[in-house]
C-alpha cells in the first residue's frame, strides 16, 4: 500500500485522488477511496465480463477488481511497477459496496486548480453521453476528468461483493 498517499487521504474537503488510465488523467473524491494498494494477484472468475479481472482477498473480504481501462472502453495495458488498485466505495444495487479499480498509476492526493470541477456543457451538443464524468477540472493546467463512481458502476454486473460498513 502507498502509505504516503493513504496517510494524506484525510487532508480536507475538496481533495481528490488523481490517477492515470490509458494516458488520460482522472480523479475521484478522496472520501470515496479507502485504500491504495500495490498490484497483487487476482483470483480469476469463470465467465466474467472483460472488465472484471477477478477477486482479491483484503483482510478476509472478497473484493472484486475491475480494469478501469476496459470499463471505459479502452484497450487493456501492460501492468508496471506503478500499477495500483484503488479500493473505493460505490453505490450499487441499493447498497454501498467496496470495489477495487485497477489504474495504470496513482499520481497524488491533491486539490484541483482554482475553479474546481465544471460540467461539460458541450456534451449534449456533441451527442456524447459523458454520464460517468462528474465534471472536468484542471491540475497544474492539465485537464482532469473527475469520475462519478456511482454512475460508472451503475450497469456493471459484479460477483458477490463486500458491503461497506
Amino acid at each position: 500500500m502507498d502509505d504516503a498517499l493513504t496517510g494524506r487521504a484525510a487532508t480536507g474537503a475538496g481533495d481528490v485522488v488523481t490517477f492515470i488510465a490509458d494516458a488520460a488523467l482522472y480523479a475521484v473524491e478522496v472520501s470515496r477511496v479507502q485504500e491504495i494498494l500495490d498490484l497483487r494477484p487476482v483470483a480469476v472468475m469463470p465467465n466474467a465480463p472483460e472488465h472484471l479481472l477477478g477477486i482479491i482477498d483484503l483482510r478476509g473480504a472478497n473484493i472484486p477488481v475491475v480494469d478501469l481501462r476496459r470499463l471505459l472502453g479502452r484497450e487493456t495495458g501492460a501492468d508496471t511497477g506503478q500499477t495500483r488498485i484503488l479500493v473505493v466505495s460505490v453505490a450499487h444495487g441499493g447498497a454501498r459496496v467496496i470495489i477495487g479499480v485497477k489504474t495504470d498509476r496513482v499520481i497524488e492526493v491533491t486539490q484541483l486548480d482554482e475553479g474546481g470541477v465544471q460540467a461539460l456543457a458541450e456534451a449534449d451538443l456533441l451527442r456524447w453521453s459523458g454520464s460517468v464524468i462528474a465534471g472536468i477540472g484542471r491540475l497544474k493546467g492539465e485537464v482532469v476528468s473527475v469520475l462519478d463512481l456511482d454512475r460508472l458502476f451503475e450497469r456493471v454486473d459484479l460477483p458477490d461483493v463486500q458491503f461497506a460498513a
